[in-house]
């Protein structure tokens, strides 16, 4: 009796190759061994069972709602923010150690406070220690790349009315892409478009918003996008053409300027990125109830400031595990390349950490077009995720996967054992401050973060 003989190989090619020259069908395992000493983690030394903590986390991230309830100005309404205060993305930096783009965009917000009239000004204020730095996550808010919010700035307010959360998250608006103040720039017509969006688009947006009976469902909206090929952090046409539908007729109801309302929607229509400052905070407020949870591995905080890559965990929410930012890979615009690139920074990787953006690309094909791939490279990327992923989202499903669930739950330990960094999509700021956006691209997130993590969890 003869059978025909398949072989499945893990790791070396070279294995395979021998086997194929003797004409037998072989299928290939990537594979590679984690480099760390990662023991397999099941229970705390204190006898906390690890993977029943990270269910619940899981649990409470994917059960958690994340509705728009309104608009306020960031004194107003931010937890514990006051005058003198710009709060950044990222873990905590000072003046001395921010990159040129978050030193750009603390110029922007200096110059738009009014409390300098110009660049050097602003500059001297902030070395001169009158001002207070501190990062947006200790504010239960989000900020895209410089992530930078002063006083005087409208924010959006996101409740996640979940039994276990009960809490706010907020986040500016978007101001569009290229020379704008999130990727550093600060030149009098960035400035002109934010006393704009303060005195105009605010108002507006927040008195259509206030009249909807029950808010905004962004979580729904972000499931929806997903159908549609976003995966709602560097990619959200989707989205942002459903918050139009769902914003349009409130604003026509409650605006009585037909030019206000005219300028209002060709505003949103014409920034397809207008969707990410409000699924950030959707995120944000999704992700905070699983922070606390003794023995929990999950990382609730995924973010950078341009300098350094910080994660948290639910564990140990107060704590921040920091490596040096990365180098995106990426497309740039005409006219710039690697050299003028600022390292990885921004708090958008909230996204990843709430099962989408990164953890989608799947259903965003598109994405790719960053490093020049193919839709397979977008599927790969998210199968790959699930292995370090304690589960699978029950809301955010992923059509080309047959509607699995996007990977949900970064855990620690899988990161480790695995050897596998979380893979992040984002914008590339200038180094310089001043000059803005000059392209898009992908990464991972620097292992270091992950192993200093495991170090202390391995003892607890």
């Amino acid at each position: 009796m003869t059978t025909t003989l398949k072989v499945i190989n893990i790791g070396l090619q070279t294995f395979a190759e021998s086997i194929r020259a003797q004409g037998v069908e072989v299928v290939d395992v990537d594979f590679r061994p984690s480099p760390y000493d990662a023991p397999r983690l099941s229970f705390t030394k204190t006898g906390i069972d690890i993977e029943a903590a990270n269910a619940e986390a899981v649990r409470r991230i994917a059960s958690g709602k994340a509705v728009l309830v309104g608009l306020g100005i960031a004194r107003d309404v931010v937890p514990g923010m006051r005058e003198k205060m710009i709060l950044h993305a990222g873990p905590p930096i000072g003046w001395d150690r921010m990159c040129g783009p978050v030193r750009g965009a603390v110029i922007g917000a200096c110059l738009y406070e009014g409390w300098a009239q110009s660049p050097d000004e602003a500059s001297q204020l902030a070395a001169s220690g009158a001002l207070t730095f501190e990062p947006c996550h200790h504010h239960h808010a989000v900020g895209p790349m410089a992530g930078v919010v002063s006083p005087s700035m409208p924010v959006w307010i996101i409740e996640n009315a979940a039994r276990e959360a009960n809490s706010r998250a907020f986040c500016t608006l978007n101001e569009g892409l290229g020379k704008v103040l999130r990727f550093g720039a600060f030149a009098p017509e960035v400035i002109a478009k934010l006393k704009w969006m303060e005195t105009v688009l605010y108002p507006a947006l927040d008195q259509a918003v206030r009249s909807i009976d029950g808010g905004i469902d962004i979580k729904n909206l972000i499931a929806q996008a997903l159908y549609m090929g976003d995966e709602c952090h560097n990619r959200n046409k989707a989205g942002t053409s459903l918050f139009l539908r769902t914003i349009a007729p409130a604003l026509a109801r409650t605006c009585d300027d037909r030019e206000t309302i005219a300028r209002i929607i060709a505003f949103i229509d014409s920034n397809d990125h207008f969707f990410l400052n409000l699924s950030m905070p959707a995120a944000k407020a999704l992700t905070e109830p699983a922070e606390a949870i003794p023995g929990s591995t999950i990382v609730t905080t995924m973010a950078r400031n341009g300098t350094d890559f910080g994660i948290r965990i639910a564990g140990m929410p107060g704590k921040w595990f920091t490596a040096p930012a990365g180098q995106v890979k990426g497309l740039y615009f005409p006219g710039f390349s690697e050299a003028d690139a600022n390292p990885d920074m921004g708090d958008s990787t909230i996204t990843e950490t709430a099962g989408f953006g990164g953890m989608a690309m799947a259903g965003a094909p598109a994405i790719v077009k960053f490093v020049g791939g193919v839709p397979q490279d977008a599927i790969d990327a998210t199968l790959e995720m699930y292995d370090i992923c304690a589960s699978e989202h029950d809301t955010f499903l992923i059509p080309a996967l047959n509607f699995r669930g996007a990977p949900l739950g970064i855990d620690v330990r899988r990161v480790v054992e695995t050897g596998i960094a979380p893979r992040l999509n984002t914008g590339i700021a200038h180094k310089e401050p001043g000059i803005g956006q000059v392209g898009a691209g992908l990464l991972r997130a620097p292992m270091d973060c992950f192993v200093q993590a495991f170090e202390i969890v391995r003892n607890w």
